[in-house]
C-alpha cells in the first residue's frame, strides 16, 4: 500500500496527500450533487444560479430545502428563516474546531468557515484529533476539494436537468427521503427520539395554526428549547449515571478521540504511580 502511494505521489507533496484523504468524500458528493443540480434546475434556476448556489450555500440539506420551497412558492422571508435556522448548527461545529485555529488570522478563519459543512467537518475533526501533523491549511484543502466536487456535481445536474424533463413532485419526495435518513442517523439516544416525536407533533399543530412554513420554524425552536431544558435538568438533578447513559447517548460515543487518549494517559500515570509506591514496600519486605 505504501509503495502504491509512493508511486502516486513520488514527491510526497502535501496537497496530493490531502487529496487522497478527502477523495472518498469527494466521490460521495458527485451523485448527490448531480441530483441536487437536477432538482434546482427543475425548480427554475438556470446554469449560472445553480453554480452560485452550490458555491455560496454549499449545503445539501439547505439546497434541497431551497428547491422544495421554490416549487411551493414559499415567501422569501420563510425561505430565509428556514435556511438560517437549518445552518445555525455550523456555529456549534465551528466552535469545536476553534482551538486548532488560535494562531490563524481572522481572514483565514472566515475563508474556512465559509466552506465548512457536516462531512468535511467530520473529516477535519478526526484528523485534528488523531494526527499531530494535520494543519489548518490541510483542513482548508479538504473543504476546497469537497466544494469543487459538490459544485461540479451541481453543474452536471443542471446540464442534465436542461436536457430532460423532471416531474416537480419528485422534489418533495427527495426532500422527505433526505430528512428521514438524517433523522434515522441521529437516533442515538432516547432523548433524540423524544424530541423528534415532540417536534413532529408541534410541527403539525403550528402548520395548522399558521397555515405557512413559519410553523415549522416555531416548532423547531420550541422542540430545541424543550430538549435543552430536559438535558440541563437531568444533568443537574440526576445522581444516577445510568439515567444519563440511557437518556442521552451510548457510552461508546460519550467521549471524543481526544477524551479517550486523555483517559488512557491518566490510567497509565496511575499505574506507574501505583508501581512506584509498591516498589519501596517490596524492598522493605526483602530486608525484613
Amino acid at each position: 500500500m505504501e509503495q502504491k502511494a509512493h508511486q502516486f505521489n513520488p514527491g510526497n507533496q502535501r496537497w496530493l496527500q490531502v487529496l487522497g484523504i478527502s477523495m472518498p468524500l469527494c466521490l460521495s458528493y458527485l451523485p448527490i450533487g448531480v441530483a441536487c443540480g437536477i432538482l434546482l434546475h427543475a425548480a427554475g434556476m438556470n446554469f449560472v444560479l445553480t453554480f452560485l448556489i452550490s458555491i455560496l450555500v454549499f449545503s445539501g440539506g439547505a439546497q434541497f430545502i431551497l428547491a422544495s420551497l421554490l416549487v411551493s412558492d414559499a415567501p422569501i422571508s420563510s425561505i430565509f428563516m428556514t435556511l438560517f435556522f437549518l445552518e445555525l448548527r455550523y456555529a456549534l461545529l465551528g466552535s469545536s474546531l476553534s482551538k486548532y485555529f488560535r494562531s490563524s488570522t481572522q481572514g483565514f478563519v472566515l475563508l474556512f468557515s465559509a466552506s465548512m459543512n457536516d462531512e468535511n467537518y467530520a473529516v477535519n475533526y478526526l484528523k485534528f484529533a488523531t494526527d499531530k501533523k494535520w494543519t489548518p491549511r490541510d483542513a482548508l484543502l479538504v473543504e476546497h476539494y469537497s466544494l469543487i466536487s459538490w459544485a461540479g456535481g451541481n453543474l452536471l445536474g443542471g446540464l442534465i436537468g436542461s436536457a430532460v424533463t423532471i416531474d416537480l413532485e419528485i422534489v418533495d419526495f427527495a426532500l422527505t427521503a433526505l430528512f428521514i435518513y438524517m433523522i434515522v442517523m441521529q437516533m442515538r439516544s432516547h432523548l433524540s427520539l423524544i424530541i423528534c416525536l415532540t417536534s413532529a407533533v408541534l410541527a403539525l399543530f403550528f402548520l395548522t395554526l399558521t397555515k405557512s412554513t413559519l410553523g415549522l420554524i416555531i416548532a423547531t425552536l420550541i422542540a430545541s428549547l424543550i430538549g435543552f431544558a430536559i438535558e440541563n435538568w437531568a444533568r443537574k438533578h440526576s445522581k444516577d449515571p445510568w439515567v444519563l447513559k440511557k437518556l442521552f447517548r451510548p457510552a461508546i460515543t460519550r467521549h471524543t478521540v481526544e477524551d479517550r487518549q486523555l483517559i488512557n494517559e491518566q490510567a497509565k500515570q496511575e499505574q506507574e504511580a501505583a508501581a512506584a509506591e509498591a516498589a519501596p514496600l517490596s524492598q522493605e519486605d526483602e530486608e525484613k
